[in-house]
């Protein structure tokens, strides 16, 4: 196994190890001891689906999220330079992609240390590639606005590069405000703008459906607690 900072995508949820990741990865994962993760719980939690044997003790963890500072984050790659292999595991989904594993991969690259992302469900790939729309330019744009106009304002914005640029539009929302996104986006939005709700991926309970505003209005089903991303398109 060659020395790099790993990057190890996990499930995006309750969902079986082996139907959504490579068995390469549980080679590699093996051979790891150290392990830079967005929560150490949930990354023990990961590290034992895995492998039900892994010896949780002998690994060492190194806590990357937002208020890790940059001092902290450049530490942590010391196992790497010293000739160990180290492996970052997101809260969910591919580390670095929406996700504060982009710093440490960033301070790899200027470092000239072997960066290796391994393959593993993205919900904004997935959710891209189930929506029908255009693949080939599309924007990931995270959380909108709270604020009820500037939320207004952003959707218009994104609507608007919909049909300027035919760019697929994609964001995502607190899974319990997900109700009043979707009122916002059939309030705010043109009535054939397309909108596809992708709910779940890869779990129990999978949806993907696209319509149109139009369509959509009072056909919409309680997405409260479910992830989801919003995508729109023409």
């Amino acid at each position: 196994m060659e020395t790099a900072l790993y990057l190890l995508p996990v499930t995006l949820g309750d969902t079986p190890i082996e139907t959504v990741l490579p068995s390469y990865n549980k080679e590699i994962i093996l051979g790891i001891r150290h392990f830079i993760v967005e929560d150490v719980r949930s990354a023990r939690r990961f590290l034992k689906k895995v492998d039900r044997e892994i010896d949780i003790d002998a690994l060492t963890f190194y806590p990357l999220n937002k208020h890790t500072s940059p001092e902290d984050i450049s530490g942590y790659l010391k196992p790497l330079i010293a000739g160990q292999s180290m492996g970052v595991i997101s809260e969910a989904g591919c580390p670095a992609v929406a996700d504060p594993g982009a710093d440490v991969v960033a301070i790899a690259q200027r470092k000239n240390l072997k960066v290796v992302p391994l393959v593993g469900p993205s919900s904004i790939i997935l959710s891209v590639m189930g929506s029908g729309f255009n693949g080939q330019s599309f924007a990931f744009h995270g959380y909108l606005p709270i604020e009820p106009d500037e939320r207004a304002k952003k959707l218009k914005t994104l609507e608007q590069r919909v049909y300027s640029e035919q760019q697929t539009q994609l964001f995502i929302e607190t899974p319990y405000r997900n109700n009043k996104m979707v009122d916002d986006i059939l309030r705010n939005c043109r009535p054939q703008t397309k909108l596809c709700i992708a709910a779940n991926i890869t779990c129990e309970g999978e949806y993907i459906r696209t319509k149109t505003v139009k369509e959509w209005q009072g056909k919409v089903p309680d997405l409260s607690k479910i992830p989801c991303i919003f995508l729109l398109y023409k």
